[in-house]
């Protein structure tokens, strides 16, 4: 397992918040399971409704875990995400 303190910086979409559909298909083209703990809540980030369950926001800091094969890409591949 791989864990990693993330930063959200992302351009917002129009409704002033990131992506979380575009998040969702970032974290879905890995194999490994990746989980998002941001302050009480630890969500698949690859469920589009958990991912809407939590108001991620610009500046939030936010624990991403990945498990699997293909781990060591996810984690980056969602780090590029979060800062594009």
């Amino acid at each position: 397992m791989t864990t990693k303190k993330m930063v959200v910086n992302i351009k917002e979409g129009p409704d002033s918040k990131p992506p979380i559909a575009m998040f969702v298909q970032v974290a879905s083209q890995y194999e490994s399971k990746i989980y998002l703990e941001l302050e009480d809540k630890k969500i698949n980030a690859k469920s589009i409704m958990g991912m809407m369950s939590i108001a991620l926001t610009q500046g939030d800091e936010l624990l991403v875990s990945c498990d699997g094969v293909d781990e060591a890409e996810a984690i980056e591949g969602i780090a590029d995400f979060l800062q594009a």
